[in-house]
């Protein structure tokens, strides 16, 4: 199997190491990532400028790739220029802090995992909570059990997935829950704060916090320790305001001057 790793903290970023050693367990890994960091920058890409890409060594082994772009370009770059063939598989990760709830939508991690979708290629986006002395090593060895099994359900069409794992579950024993993505809105509130020159500056915080509702969702099974898993879906078309619309007798109305 022939596997892509990339993620969105950069190419010499722990989970980026732990993940690839996982992986290198069960296949051929293309490693292309970024050159630097670059959390929450989406699914944006680079087009009005060059993407730079420096070959990265390991001793006398050629590791990867170091793109100066973001994660989506990462894995466009490698399927159509860098990659000796087609990946079977899209691993983007071991992002350190979650991905879950609307935050996926912020995520660059989960954006590699998308533009892997997009090629029509299975992807899984794997992030472990955010904590100082992370322990990326245990986090990459529960990501590649969950891969190895999914890889045994793949179907004509590819899937893809969003695994979150907090750090409870490192040590603690853990039970991996299949939950969609939490929408309750958090994290709105701004601190406002002035610098040394008298000027006003705001500083996002995490408040306020997500609440739990009836249904549970990777917020709420993340919440009480457990690793949670979602199938994501990048088509944002909603079909059932489309069928509605279709019967508003909408028209073009034009006036000629």
């Amino acid at each position: 199997m022939h596997i892509l790793l990339t993620n969105d903290d950069g190419i010499y970023a722990p989970g980026l190491e732990a993940m690839e050693k996982e992986l290198r367990k069960i296949g051929d890994v293309s490693l292309v990532a970024p050159a630097t960091e670059q959390s929450g920058v989406s699914h944006s890409i680079t087009f009005l400028s060059p993407l730079v890409c420096k070959a990265v060594y390991d001793g006398e082994r050629h590791r990867g790739w170091a793109v100066e772009g973001s994660p989506a370009d990462c894995v466009k770059l490698a399927i159509t220029e860098l990659c000796s063939e087609p990946p079977d598989l899209v691993v983007s990760g071991i992002n350190g802090g979650l991905n879950a709830g609307i935050n996926v939508l912020y995520s660059g991690t989960v954006a590699a995992a998308i533009e892997g979708a997009f090629f029509g290629i299975e992807s899984i986006a794997v992030s472990l909570e955010y904590d100082p002395h992370a322990q990326f090593k245990k986090a990459a060895k529960i990501a590649r059990s969950v891969i190895e099994q999914l890889v045994t359900h793949r179907g004509e069409k590819p899937k893809l997935y969003n695994l979150n794992i907090p750090s409870v579950a490192i040590e603690n024993e853990s039970r991996l829950k299949i939950v969609p993505m939490g929408l309750d809105r958090y994290g709105e509130n701004y601190e406002k704060r002035v610098d040394p020159r008298g000027r006003d500056y705001f500083w996002a915080t995490n408040l306020p916090a997500p609440q739990p509702g009836i249904e549970e969702t990777d917020l709420t099974a993340l919440a009480r320790g457990n690793v949670t898993l979602t199938a994501l879906n990048y088509d944002m078309t909603s079909r059932e305001t489309l069928e509605e619309m279709g019967r508003w007798s909408l028209e073009l109305k034009q006036t000629i001057s």
